[in-house]
């Protein structure tokens, strides 16, 4: 087996980088041939595989965080080649929620490189989303208003590792603000007073169980609407975020769907995958069993 190996030195506060020579040898004694690339720069990952000849290798692996799988998915959806291949991840960053996917130790990285040279993969959906006349991949989760705001505050703060998503909790909680949302679920449109939005291909959001009948090949897409909420009812209900028992608030709604459109009074900053990309309006669809996964 020959991958392309995908690897952000600077993921998980740049502990990816000094234990890159572990990886490499556990990548060697598990038999798997590989060509390194080490991202430089934001958006480095989509270039290197949007160019890449699948024709090559057997294997696509993204090495890094969820902002690196969300890279690697954009460069692969945007690849000419006509040879698909399957991705493979090696959680070396900080939320790394993708990987919880796999009911293993998040930071599991060697339990990772297994799973890689098993060989076995699976058919799992991916969303498509279109922003002001671009487009983008995610595999993870889409969201906007207060859960952007926490993962622009949470960026800030990556040296704490997870525990970075629940200081920008309760830092932007002292901002919190409704916004008018128009969302169209599948068609049907709704009106509401809104602190977030959350779309969700799987379960985690970071540490966060956000969506947690979510399932990575059911052809939908799980919808978490927040209402609006005092500050104080807001932090009381927090901890439920972690267990799922969230979704039973009174504030909370939730939807499955194959296709939403958003819009958002006024507009607001788009988080796929804990990046900052787009603006409202957008639409999202789902793209069923869009992409093989190296899978355990």
């Amino acid at each position: 087996m020959k991958v392309l190996l995908i690897y952000n030195p600077n993921a998980g506060f740049k502990r990816a980088k000094k234990i890159l020579p572990d990886v490499e040898r556990l990548f060697v004694e598990k038999g798997i041939d590989y060509d390194l690339c080490l991202t430089e720069y934001q958006g480095h990952g989509r270039e290197i595989v949007q160019s890449a000849d699948f024709k090559q290798y057997d294997g696509l692996i993204a090495a890094g965080g969820d902002g690196t799988l969300f890279e690697v998915t954009n460069g692969y959806f945007k690849n000419s080649s006509r040879k698909k291949i399957p991705i493979g991840i090696v959680p070396v960053g900080t939320g790394n929620a993708f990987f919880r996917e796999f009911n293993i130790d998040s930071s599991n990285w060697k339990d990772a490189v297994d799973i890689i040279s098993s060989g076995k993969t699976r058919k799992v959906d991916v969303a498509l989303f279109r922003s002001h006349g671009e487009y983008f991949y995610f595999m993870n989760i889409m969201g906007l208003g207060f859960v952007a705001d926490v993962t622009k505050s949470a960026s800030y703060l990556k040296i704490f590792g997870n525990i970075a998503y629940t200081l920008g909790v309760l830092y932007r909680t002292v901002f919190l603000k409704s916004f008018r949302l128009h969302i169209e679920i599948d068609g049907k449109e709704l009106e509401r007073e809104n602190i977030f939005v959350e779309v969700s291909n799987t379960r985690y959001t970071s540490n966060f169980l956000m969506a947690p009948n979510a399932k990575v090949d059911d052809g939908m897409l799980d919808i978490t609407l927040l209402g609006k909420i005092s500050r104080r009812r807001l932090l009381k209900s927090f901890p439920k975020i972690f267990t799922g028992e969230h979704i039973y608030l009174e504030e909370v709604e939730t939807y499955k769907a194959k296709r939403i459109k958003i819009e958002t009074d006024p507009p607001k900053i788009i988080t796929p995958d804990g990046e900052l990309v787009g603006i409202t309006p957008v639409e999202i669809e789902t793209i069923q069993k869009g992409i093989d996964l190296f899978w355990p």
